[in-house]
């Protein structure tokens, strides 16, 4: 078939909109009928922007790609952008040197703007130092304008000078959670050439928790910064035609469970079935029993199930949510109409091609937890001890030893020092968050208190949370208990826990002890929460009470007692565990419109802080050659403009395990005060009291080079008796800092690499942990598995990502990371463009023998070749 025409007019109140219109793929195409929605939702964005005379062949690959499991890469425009402020000041500094580019070669740097709407929500920059006390909040406001004056100022710059971008100023709520409470549509419209179109509302974001929105019914899911760079240029997104799993949803869930002990259930289920790179659909009668917000708690956690995206379908509940935070009438009847007549509202499945499909009785999930450091390891409840001690075992430095007074006495492996409800995963679920006041005012009637060596915070994702807390009358318990609100950020979760009381902090320090934190988050990796917490568990916020009451994880808190009431009487988790009945009760009087209208009304307009930031409008940012916080990047010099050629040589900087999160990798957490970043501040002129945290200054590329590999939980096997950012450099034949053997290789032109084990780059969606290597100078990563958005993201830099083939690992080679190794690669690879080549690296042991090995380069598309060809997405849009 060719030139067929698949787009209609589509009338609704009286107004006339132009779309890609379903009904005639499937008339054309009957299989897509039963595709499942998301890749309806993703052929139609594809054939929208697909020239006329090739649509028809782009459909028929499209299909064949899915039913028959061969390769076609699609193209994907999403509709808009999303970005936190960690991820999104270093986009920024990034479009802001590409007009520095741009003028250098006599252009008009004006020219270099987003092509699609990007939203940047600053909700990373707060962090917990004041906590316990009613004026926490406002302190901590102030400490964070304090310390982020210059990215303030740079953020507000750009809000200005950039088409096309807006900034939701600090203090508002976390950037998932206010994408699903007011950012998203559901369905958007835009104008184009004359014409109105109505489209699936689409985005990336920068954050791998975008996924959130899934659950509204918005196909979404979290990039690399520098893939969402390209995209803001209009870029198109490549991706393989993915499978998609099918989730069957039965039952409900049982009285006393928690979204959160659902979605770490479907964490541990999923991750277990493999889903990673693929999509993941929920259907089945269960869904009728989950809430949008149950539903958008469990699509928030989907890069911990590993998939790409986790969706939930549009049906009345969607409709229903929109109405109930404020969206406009008209246009929640509107997303009905449309969603019906494109065959992607929510009805009977059976008959969907799911590539595979799973199932979960919602009656099977229990109370749990997660970890001690991984989100997927789930706990039940009452197996919490047998955990901690399985976990104390694991780690043979913990042997306290004792002989101090206070807290060195009493502090022991075990106890619970940080409990955190954050984290857009639950805030954004009034259900939990009730629960947790319910159980805060059960507990505060017995007469319990939460330990004293506890630090406890409550940072929820928006203004809303506090308002309905406050007309359930339940905040003033979570005071009572030293639950005071911290700030409406992302905290915890993402390492921003401010530091532990001197006391308590000596005591971890000095006895060497394993101590938790419990926190209503969706990260729990190590050295992630806070570097003195060994062990971290994810909780639903009610158990985050429950631990800080009891203080430990000793306790078996489904047996034994929290404490005693004020008549010594044992009080159980029983005892102050909130009914379903008061759960809905104060749900029903407690969330409602008016608090969403009121609280995004001028959600652009920030506070008076905000507002009063000088800054003045130009194309081109003044950069402040003493600025510690925005740095002009050298991402154009001539050193790192050059493409991936032939490495000849090239030494081993890091030889890694498995599972290396790009927590490990990228700069994360507090600046230690005896790191090479430490000491460039140091030089700078910045006291320790000021350092701030590695995400807070990734707009400086002298800072979060230095502190890339910097994880204190990193194990390189080259230094195996030592953690942290050490190496082996084999030019000097001395041990280092992996910063300064950087150095050295480089100054002594030698190229290097990094070998690695399976799930190299999972985690977090983070830029720097592809920009921190390449300034490092690495210039391939060989792995036996990368995650997808980090391997996306090291070709986005012009690093070149390899996997061993043949079953082939750093262990079955017997690598020792003393090999220098050449690797061949050609920009003539560009004409072929032919998908994950093979090539023969050839490998010089330490004797002299050599040995050929086969690699192959995780190089998908044309523009992926074009981008190592230029040396990275950023140069190629410049000079191309």
């Amino acid at each position: 078939m060719s030139g067929s025409d698949f787009f209609s007019e589509f009338r609704y109140d009286g107004k006339t909109f132009h779309i890609c219109d379903l009904q005639k793929v499937y008339r054309h195409y009957p299989d897509v009928r039963q595709f499942p929605t998301t890749l309806k939702i993703l052929l139609e964005n594809g054939i929208r922007h697909t020239p006329r005379s090739d649509q028809d062949d782009y459909i028929s690959h499209f299909i064949n790609a899915y039913l028959s499991a061969v390769s076609f890469v699609a193209t994907f425009h999403p509709g808009r952008i999303l970005m936190q402020d960690f991820t999104g000041v270093p986009a920024v500094v990034d479009l802001a040197v590409m007009r520095e580019a741009v003028s250098r070669r006599g252009g008009n740097p004006g020219c270099i703007n987003p092509h699609v709407p990007v939203d940047l929500v600053i909700d990373h920059s707060v962090t917990v130092d004041d906590f316990g006390n009613p004026q926490a909040f406002a302190r901590n406001v102030a400490h964070e304008f304090q310390r982020n004056d210059e990215r303030y100022t740079f953020l507000k710059w750009a809000q200005q000078s950039f088409a096309n971008f807006r900034v939701v100023p600090p203090g508002t709520g976390i950037c998932h959670q206010v994408n699903l409470e007011y950012l998203s549509t559901v369905v958007h419209t835009y104008d184009r050439e004359g014409l109105t179109w109505l489209v699936p509302d689409t985005v990336v974001g920068t954050d791998s928790h975008t996924t959130m929105i899934n659950g509204l019914g918005v196909l979404g899911w979290g990039v690399g910064g520098i893939e969402a760079e390209a995209a803001m240029l209009n870029q198109p997104i490549p991706m393989e035609v993915p499978p998609v799993v099918g989730v069957d949803l039965r039952g409900t869930l049982r009285a006393g469970v928690t979204a959160t002990d659902l979605v770490l259930t479907l964490t541990e289920l999923l991750r277990k079935a493999g889903v990673v790179g693929k999509f993941v659909e929920f259907f089945g009668e269960g869904l009728s029993h989950l809430t949008l917000e149950d539903r958008a708690t469990v699509s928030n956690m989907c890069p911990e199930f590993g998939a790409t995206v986790a969706y939930f379908p549009i049906d009345q509940r969607t409709c229903d949510y929109l109405t109930i935070t404020g969206r406009v009438e008209t246009h929640c009847s509107l997303v009905e109409s449309y969603a019906r007549h494109q065959g992607i509202w929510c009805s009977r499945r059976d008959n969907v091609q799911y590539s595979q499909v799973l199932s979960l009785d919602l009656g099977t999930v229990v109370t749990c937890l997660a970890g001690p450091n991984r989100p997927q390891d789930r706990v039940a409840l009452g197996d919490i001890p047998a955990s901690l001690y399985t976990a104390l075992a694991k780690d043979s430095s913990s042997i306290p030893q004792r002989n101090h007074a206070d807290f060195v006495d009493t502090l022991t492996d075990g106890d619970v020092v940080l409990a955190a409800i954050t984290s857009c995963t639950n805030t954004s679920n009034p259900s939990t968050m009730l629960a947790a006041g319910l159980l805060a005012r059960n507990a505060h009637a017995k007469g319990l208190r939460v330990k004293s060596w506890v630090k406890t915070s409550f940072a929820p994702g928006s203004g809303v949370v506090s308002d309905y807390m406050a007309k359930a009358g339940l905040q003033k318990y979570l005071d009572a208990l030293g639950f005071y609100l911290v700030g409406y950020g992302c905290t915890s979760c993402i390492g921003n826990s401010g530091p532990l009381s001197p006391a308590i902090a000596h005591a971890i320090d000095h006895n060497n002890l394993s101590v938790a934190a419990i926190l209503s988050g969706n990260r729990n990796f190590e050295g992630r929460v806070h570097p003195q917490t060994k062990l971290n568990y994810l909780a639903s916020p009610p158990l985050v009470i429950a631990y800080a009451l009891v203080g430990n994880l000793r306790v078996d808190i489904t047996t034994e007692p929290l404490g005693v009431d004020s008549r010594g009487n044992p009080v159980y988790l029983a005892d102050i565990w909130p009914s379903s009945m008061d759960i809905q009760k104060a749900l029903h009087g407690a969330v409602k419109k008016e608090m969403f209208t009121k609280r995004y009304a001028q959600v652009f307009e920030g506070t008076p802080t905000w507002k009063n930031i000088p800054v003045t409008h130009s194309d081109l940012y003044a950069w402040d050659a003493q600025s510690t916080y925005v740095r002009c990047p050298p991402y154009f010099e001539e050193e790192l403009l050059q493409g991936v050629r032939t490495l000849v040589n090239a030494s081993v900087l890091l030889m890694l395990g498995d599972s290396i999160t790009t927590d490990h990798i990228s700069p994360a957490g507090a600046i230690a005060f005896d790191s090479p970043a430490a000491t460039y501040l140091q030089e700078q002129g910045v006291p320790v009291s000021d350092f701030n945290s590695y995400g807070a200054r990734r707009g400086n590329h002298e800072v979060m080079m230095r502190g890339t590999f910097a994880n204190v939980r990193l194990q390189n096997e080259l230094t195996p008796h030592k953690r942290g950012s050490w190496t082996y450099c084999f030019s000097t034949d001395k041990e280092m800092d992996i910063f300064e053997a950087s150095k050295q290789y480089r100054n002594q032109k030698i190229p290097t690499i990094v070998v690695a084990g399976k799930e190299y780059g999972s985690g977090s969606s983070r830029d720097w942990a592809a920009k921190g290597p390449k300034l490092l100078g690495v210039r391939a990563v060989i792995a036996e598995t990368f995650e997808r958005i980090h391997r996306s993201n090291l070709v986005g830099m012009g690093i070149l990502p390899l996997t061993f083939t043949g079953g082939q690992s750093r262990k079955t080679l017997g690598l020792s990371g003393h090999e220098t190794w050449t690797i061949p690669w050609s920009n003539d690879h560009n004409t072929h463009g032919e998908p994950r080549p093979e090539i023969t690296a050839t490998l010089t042991r330490a004797g002299g023998e050599k040995e050929t090995i086969r690699l192959q380069a995780e190089v998908y598309t044309d523009q992926e070749y074009a981008y190592l060809a230029q040396g990275g997405i950023l140069p190629y849009v410049v000079y191309r």
